[in-house]
């Protein structure tokens, strides 16, 4: 079929052209919003997922939810090594500064705008190319103390209040939640707990790697009931299914149904995978429907393409040794891997193998699922260590 009609969009973060099974998701997330906006209190949520399962996605469609509800929005990733008050100041002080021209608002508003000048100078941010010198002058004793978890909350205390009086609501919406540090992770569930006990309309959504629960439970125990952690995984038939078939009956095509039977017991239900490999079966695809063959005669093609790409540059960020480690994990079959295996079949002590394994687990390569025991996360990356690594390719 014509490539240039082709529905699909297998890109990282690109949203498919029917986000299909996360409608529960979506729906908690657009009550929050409604609830923080009419004064009410609202459940901040922490998407928690393998690689490719549509996180990044999902944050944003949950953006554009919360601006058809009237809130404004704040989307950022946190990189590897991050630091959380560089990464929200320039977000903050764009609330601020929007709050700041309605006039119920202005006074709150430009108390956060002159905390923030505090905030900025005792955290060493760098404003290089911003004008802050129209900002109103710093604001005494306010997120001055150089302690993310006391001024956190008093910064988003001051945008709450804005918020509040010009009938608005703030989400803030975070990417790649397991590479914040303990002591920032601390910081904003600290601030988020003040926002939800002042009734204050600000609404976090978070995404991150599974083991993003434990860390937070690990930085405040009482993280659990702050938020909701909905699970972001495989989709099932009925919803893998819609996801291919109506982006195709919109370009007046047809998929077969073993065809979509196949797609989805090729990709085992996972977003990105599926997308890829319907894709591939679009432009292979000689008549107006993609039959079983199609998809058949796509699996290499979309293998190769998920090889030279998605798994080979996670691959490629592992020092030697981290290789070895994860090649040990593949070689046992599929995970969870209890860590006393790997170990042996690396032929060392588990003592002596820790500092690879924190180091990928830092990386984002691996997770604990449970005590002593780890897992990939990235969905069917021991398939791919098997078919290159281990058949000595």
């Amino acid at each position: 079929m014509d490539p240039f009609a082709n529905p699909f969009a297998p890109g990282a973060g690109s949203r498919p052209p029917e986000l299909a099974g996360r409608d529960a998701i979506l729906e908690a997330a657009k009550i929050s919003c409604g609830r923080a906006i009419n004064g009410r209190s609202a459940r901040s949520l922490m998407l928690l997922g393998l690689r490719g399962t549509g996180k990044t996605v999902l944050l944003s469609e949950i953006g554009r939810i919360a601006e058809a509800e009237g809130l404004l929005v704040s989307k950022v990733e946190a990189p590897e090594e991050t630091n959380l008050a560089n990464l929200l100041y320039p977000e903050m002080r764009k609330v601020s500064r929007s709050l700041s021209g309605i006039e119920a608002a202005k006074h709150f508003a430009t108390r956060a705008l002159g905390g923030l000048r505090n905030f900025a100078s005792v955290f060493n941010i760098e404003v290089a190319g911003v004008n802050v010198g129209v900002d109103p002058t710093p604001e005494p004793g306010l997120a001055e103390s150089g302690d993310i978890q006391h001024d956190l909350p008093d910064l988003f205390g001051q945008i709450g209040r804005a918020a509040q009086a010009a009938n608005k609501g703030w989400v803030l919406l975070i990417d790649e939640v397991q590479y914040l540090s303990q002591k920032d992770l601390s910081g904003l569930i600290v601030a988020l707990h003040r926002m939800s006990q002042d009734g204050l309309p600000i609404v976090f959504v978070g995404a991150g790697l599974p083991q993003v629960a434990r860390l937070a439970g690990d930085a405040k125990s009482y993280a659990e009931r702050l938020f909701s952690y909905p699970a972001v995984g495989a989709l099932d038939k009925e919803a893998a299914s819609k996801a291919i078939e109506k982006p195709i009956n919109d370009q007046k095509a047809t998929i077969s149904q073993e065809a979509l039977t196949t797609v989805f017991d090729m990709t085992k239900g996972y977003p990105f995978f599926l997308q890829e490999l319907a894709s591939f079966s679009w432009n292979n695809a000689q008549g107006l429907q993609i039959n079983e063959n199609d998809v058949q005669a796509s699996y290499t093609e979309t293998i190769k393409s998920l090889d030279d790409g998605f798994f080979r540059v996670r691959l490629d960020r592992l020092t030697k040794a981290e290789v070895q480690f994860v090649t040990s994990m593949a070689a046992l079959g599929d995970g969870p891997y209890p860590v006393s295996d790997i170990a042996k079949a690396m032929g060392r002590t588990q003592k002596s193998i820790g500092p690879a394994r924190a180091s990928i687990i830092f990386k984002g390569m691996i997770y604990s699922t449970d005590h002593g025991y780890l897992d990939f996360t990235v969905p069917l990356f021991a398939d791919f260590i098997r078919r290159h690594r281990l058949s000595g390719e």
